[in-house]
């Protein structure tokens, strides 16, 4: 329940760098997430030519335009403005984006919540010697990216050798902090193997860092996300089939879920 007398300002602001000429669902899927997630306000770093298809789609989401019409290829400014940060669905790895992403890494406030997900996760799988600017990040990679990240490397050991959380994204997905701790998730199900599912808990994650009125820790805002995100999952198929469930079915249902966290 919140406090009658705050504003959007009290529940933070996330920014959230995706999307690509042709990619604009994945931005637009994890924005409204984010937005469903308890955050005040959400800028979305996006080229100009994909401005007006966010705002068409979701006109809560502010826009940061990027200099390419086309893809990421420019950290935006003032990144001490944000509460949170999101980077990687639908990005693509073209090499600008790349060099984009490298000088954000070097750019962002180490204090601030940053999740690093899809093509974000691709191009460091090509630029290992940057993994140690993820330090305190989360990374949600599938098992494809995870693999491409650290081959068969055990993800305990990984989370704690770069200090980051990583949540490995399957059935029964697993979170890892740096600290030892393991979380299993049993919430969800296989219909929700299907694009843009992954978009949608990245803005999970992102709203909940914001709206984080309650100083809960990173890792069980992390946890609490993928259990709510399962939530989504088995509420649509009460009322559709799982090979029917497509990404925005697992919105419909945020709303009627608190992304509250208790204070322990």
């Amino acid at each position: 329940m919140r406090n009658p007398n705050t504003t959007k300002h009290d529940y933070g602001h996330g920014l959230l760098i995706s999307g690509a000429y042709g990619r604009m669902g994945c931005a637009i899927l994890a924005a409204r997430a984010a937005l469903r997630s308890g955050c005040g306000l959400v800028t979305v770093h996006l080229p100009s030519q994909c401005v007006a298809p966010m705002q068409t789609a979701l006109p809560e989401a502010m826009t940061s335009i990027d200099p390419s019409p086309t893809l990421f290829s420019a950290p935006p400014a003032h990144l001490e403005r944000y509460s949170a940060f999101a980077v990687g669905p639908g990005l693509g790895t073209d090499t600008t984006t790349a060099e984009a992403l490298h000088r954000l890494l070097l750019q962002l406030p180490n204090t601030v919540p940053l999740i690093l997900d899809a093509d974000a996760l691709n191009i460091l799988s090509l630029h290992k010697e940057w993994l140690p600017l993820t330090h305190g990040a989360i990374i949600t990679p599938h098992a494809g990216e995870y693999t491409r990240l650290f081959g068969d490397s055990d993800p305990a050991s990984m989370a704690a050798t770069y200090h980051i959380y990583i949540v490995k994204k399957k059935h029964n997905t697993r979170i890892y902090s740096p600290d030892g701790k393991v979380y299993t998730n049993n919430t969800g199900n296989a219909g929700m193997a299907t694009a843009g599912s992954g978009d949608v808990l990245t803005g999970i994650i992102l709203g909940m860092l914001c709206s984080n009125k309650l100083h809960a820790s990173i890792y069980d805002i992390v946890c609490k996300a993928v259990e709510i995100h399962g939530k989504m999952g088995d509420m649509a198929i009460e009322k559709q089939s799982e090979s029917s469930l497509i990404a925005s079915d697992l919105i419909e249902n945020l709303k009627h879920i608190s992304t509250d966290i208790p204070k322990r």
